[in-house]
């Protein structure tokens, strides 16, 4: 498939591009040339992103976070392609969020610590975000930003005489890599309009 990716120079598409070069994909250098577009960049430059590729014909793959989802589904809806996104394409992530909503049901109590490198734009992350929504009530957020850090959450519940602790670690962007693979082999199959969480193509 030829990818388009918006933000390669950046942390995640640093290593993206040639996670997807093994996989056999071929990088172009505009969605005009692009069978699919693939965007790690800033919040507030997603939307004129999405616009450009989808007037182009072109679905895309999302791995920023902090952007209006509104905005950008209508933009998908409108051109009738699919955009895909996801706040966290590290696989263990999204299990973290299958176990954390399981234990919800049994722990009523929960609070949320995420931490991330300091120059990540949005806090709370849109992990954090996506877990928080998955859990009964009101849970607290607390976001940390370190250098040192890349991406790392943990959901502590709490209940009479015990806790329980879920937490998932990313060490390298890598861990990135084989969600947005598995998202651009999805994405023909996706309906127009905006799709999100990687748990809705496992």
């Amino acid at each position: 498939m030829k990818v388009f990716v918006l933000g390669r120079r950046g942390k995640v598409g640093s290593v993206l591009g040639p996670g997807l070069e093994a996989a056999g994909h071929e990088l172009v250098e505009s969605s005009a040339q692009a069978e699919a577009a693939v965007d790690f960049t800033r919040p507030e430059a997603v939307e004129d992103n999405v616009r450009v590729c989808l007037e182009d014909g072109v679905p895309v793959v999302v791995g920023t976070t902090g952007f209006d989802h509104d905005r950008v589904a209508a933009l998908a809806r409108v051109h009738e392609l699919p955009v895909f996104h996801a706040p966290n394409f590290a696989l263990g992530a999204v299990l973290m969020l299958r176990f954390a909503a399981e234990a919800g049901k049994s722990f009523p109590h929960a609070e949320i610590v995420e931490l991330h490198h300091e120059t990540k734009l949005d806090a709370p992350s849109g992990t954090a975000k996506a877990t928080a929504a998955l859990l009964p009530g009101e849970t607290p957020i607390h976001s940390v930003r370190l250098p040192g850090l890349v991406a790392h959450q943990a959901v502590i519940f709490g209940g009479a005489g015990q806790t329980l602790t879920i937490r998932h670690d990313t060490t390298s962007r890598e861990a990135f890599v084989p969600g947005v693979l598995l998202a651009l082999e999805k994405l023909p199959t996706l309906p127009p309009g905006l799709t999100v969480g990687l748990d809705a193509i496992l």
